[in-house]
């Protein structure tokens, strides 16, 4: 399932929330980590990011 955030440079980013591996907060919002080093920083304050990530896993897959 895709969540969709505002990355730092202001663009909408969507993330596939079942590959995060971490999350963390940082100066300028929240960076959002998953596997192989690649991680995104969105400007979304870390609670909003882990709430909206835990309700699209929580949500019945179709």
């Amino acid at each position: 399932m895709l969540v969709t955030f505002i990355g730092t440079d202001r663009v909408e980013t969507a993330i596939n929330a079942a590959q995060v591996t971490f999350v963390s907060a940082v100066t300028t919002g929240t960076r959002i980590r998953f596997g192989e080093g690649r991680s995104v920083t969105v400007t979304e304050p870390l609670a909003e990011v882990v709430e909206a990530l835990n309700r699209t896993l929580r949500a019945p897959q179709e």
